[in-house]
């Protein structure tokens, strides 16, 4: 199994464009040793050749064109995309589809709740129907797994995940199992198992036991305190109330981490405020020193 990292960053990118942090401002006068980093998405195959799309963000142009194996040239107009899994309806992670119309119609896998946000609040869905028929969904359902026809070495298998639908969904502080999925993916071949979840609010025991099954974890990187955003004067709400574990802290994702001994651990989906950026920090000394690893756009992985 192929893994490359498209974008690493939570959702306005790092540096932010409005953002002036210590974070954002360091990296952009390059008083900061820390890279910039696109809007979290990844891509899947399991021949190099064809992808699965796992996110499509507001950076994707940027992000297809600094990965070659996008953009074949086999023909005129030729794609390595060749499906798309949706994780959740979040405008992180959808709105890059819109950049996407000139290659539809696109076959997406997602959610009930995921596809309902997408045909109400933010109907990408009906939008896109007027280039080519647009985006064909493909139902995950929330038992059992599945295989994606381009791809069919792969076995994907849903996780719901505790999580809040996006502020602009009719559902907003009505949660739904569906809402939010984390994936276990398999290669049939090699038994290499990836267990991916961008936003990640809690983990219980059974979600531990899952993490624990695989080779490699993609995991929920936004924050280092829960409290992040207030004390950095940029937000009003805590990571958990996003849908976010943060790494530092009783319970924290550092914690989490530590009870795992196998798994190469990752952290993707890192928030511009976010010290572990800083790659001078001592919070990025203490992610290091705990074997974790933060993401960064263009790294690859291979299961």
């Amino acid at each position: 199994m192929y893994i490359q990292i498209l974008g690493s960053a939570a959702g306005g990118g790092f540096p932010q464009w409005n953002c002036n942090c210590p974070n954002c401002r360091g990296v952009r006068d390059g008083s900061l040793r820390a890279q910039p980093r696109t809007q979290s998405s990844i891509a899947l195959s399991d021949d190099g050749v064809n992808w699965v799309l796992c996110n499509a963000s507001p950076d994707i142009r940027a992000q297809l064109q600094g990965f070659a194996p996008m953009q074949p040239g086999r023909a005129l107009r030729d794609t390595g995309i060749r499906a798309i899994i949706l994780l959740d309806s979040q405008i992180d992670h959808t709105t890059g589809l819109l950049s996407l119309r000139e290659g539809c119609p696109h076959d997406v896998w997602c959610t009930d709740m995921v596809h309902q946000d997408l045909t109400t609040g933010f109907p990408l869905f009906n939008m896109l129907e007027h280039w080519n028929g647009g985006l064909r969904w493909n139902r995950i359902e929330l038992e059992g797994s599945f295989t994606i026809p381009a791809c069919p070495n792969l076995r994907f298998t849903p996780l719901p995940l505790r999580s809040a639908a996006p502020p602009y969904s009719p559902h907003r502080f009505d949660p739904h199992p569906g809402d939010n999925i984390g994936l276990i993916v398999e290669d049939l071949r090699t038994g290499g198992r990836l267990f991916y979840a961008p936003g990640l609010g809690k983990v219980d025991t059974a979600l531990l036991a899952k993490m624990a099954e695989a080779d490699c974890l993609l995991v929920d990187g936004t924050l280092w305190e829960d409290d992040e955003m207030q004390r950095r004067g940029v937000g009003t709400r805590t990571g958990r109330e996003m849908g976010h574990l943060a790494q530092n802290g009783p319970g924290g994702m550092l914690e989490v981490l530590d009870q795992l001994t196998s798994p190469r651990k990752v952290l993707i989906h890192i928030n511009n405020t976010n010290p572990i950026l800083d790659e001078d920090s001592p919070e990025r000394a203490e992610v290091e020193r705990r074997g974790v690893e933060v993401a960064w756009d263009g790294m690859s992985i291979e299961l």
